[in-house]
């Protein structure tokens, strides 16, 4: 049975290799792809998940632009990461697909409502100001929703400060809306996705497809790889050199639950500390009662990850190229 998502993104390099891992697997429907501002602004973004459709060769997906901004806060950007456009490194192509005339968060609402319960996963990978809209808006779709499966945060440490990880604290306070909900959610964050590192041989096998978007995603990484080398944060690229490729992981989750373990636990985001803003704190201090329903990524197959990668770039031919 497919596996039916909702993809809210803010490409971004690993925003952009998720979407094609989204595409490219035959056990994923995605139902649509919606953006946030993030990585880089809204029209960037966009642009970008735009400009990546026409990679894959996406067509019947409809895309709708979101929020331009958090909440509560001032935009804080990745630039430095991600470069100017948000998806530095490949010649972006032109866009084939028009965007959607809804807000992202009715496109989400009205996806949702108008699937049988519990046969759409939200895969949220980038800042979580769409979900919170739509679940505040519609506040049923919590209960229709078989899942969330988010990239973003951390318990052990963050990357944009010591506590807090860059999706979060972009936007924490809709952060603290979508971890207070009563659906089932997975944390996919960085305890996990640095175990997702882009190694040579890993480059080495996505190149050898040969096809564009094989090439696009060589490409990707290239950049990517440079960005993390000079990153602010060098935990990021452990000890290794090699950078982690977060979002892929959340939609990994969803297509083989076997790629990765995850263990049950309270969480919640923290919005006031002066230090820890944006925090994600999970509770691992006793078993979790009966109706936790959080949980979050702690170990990673990344043989088995990354030959989901492979194989979705190897199934999408020769894309929109």
């Amino acid at each position: 049975m497919h596996q039916r998502i909702i993809l809210d993104c803010d490409p971004g390099h690993d925003d952009a290799i998720a979407m094609l891992l989204a595409h490219g697997n035959p056990g994923i429907e995605l139902l649509a792809v919606t953006t946030v501002a993030g990585n880089q602004t809204l029209d960037k973004v966009t642009r970008n998940a735009l400009a990546v459709a026409r990679v894959a060769g996406m067509t019947g997906v409809p895309f709708a632009s979101g929020s331009a901004r958090p909440l509560v806060r001032t935009l804080r950007t990745a630039a430095d990461i991600h470069g100017e456009t948000g998806l530095d490194g490949p010649a972006l192509p032109d866009p084939a697909l028009t965007l959607d005339h809804r807000h992202a968060a009715d496109l989400i609402i009205d996806t949702v409502m108008n699937h049988d319960a519990s046969t759409v996963t939200l895969v949220p990978t980038g800042p979580l100001t769409n979900i919170a809209l739509a679940v505040r808006k519609e506040p049923r779709i919590a209960d229709r929703v078989r899942e969330v499966v988010l990239m973003g945060g951390g318990y052990h440490a963050g990357n944009q400060t010591a506590a807090a990880e860059f999706n979060i604290i972009v936007d924490p306070e809709a952060a603290h809306i979508v971890f207070n909900e009563q659906w089932p959610l997975t944390m996919v964050g960085l305890d996990l996705t640095h175990q997702a590192l882009a190694t040579e041989d890993v480059s080495a096998r996505i190149a050898a497809v040969g096809t564009g978007p094989a090439r696009f995603v060589s490409e990707l990484l290239g950049f990517y790889s440079g960005a993390h080398r000079h990153a602010r944060n060098p935990r990021d690229s452990q000890s290794t050199g090699f950078p982690p490729v977060h979002d892929p992981c959340a939609v990994a989750r969803v297509i083989d639950p076997a790629v990765m373990t995850t263990r049950p636990a309270p969480l919640d985001v923290e919005l006031s500390g002066t230090l820890t803003l944006g925090m994600t704190v999970a509770d691992f201090r006793s078993p979790p009662s009966a109706d936790c329903t959080t949980s979050v990524a702690v170990d990673l197959d990344t043989e088995r990850f990354w030959a989901l990668v492979v194989d979705a770039v190897e199934r999408l031919g020769g894309g929109g190229l």
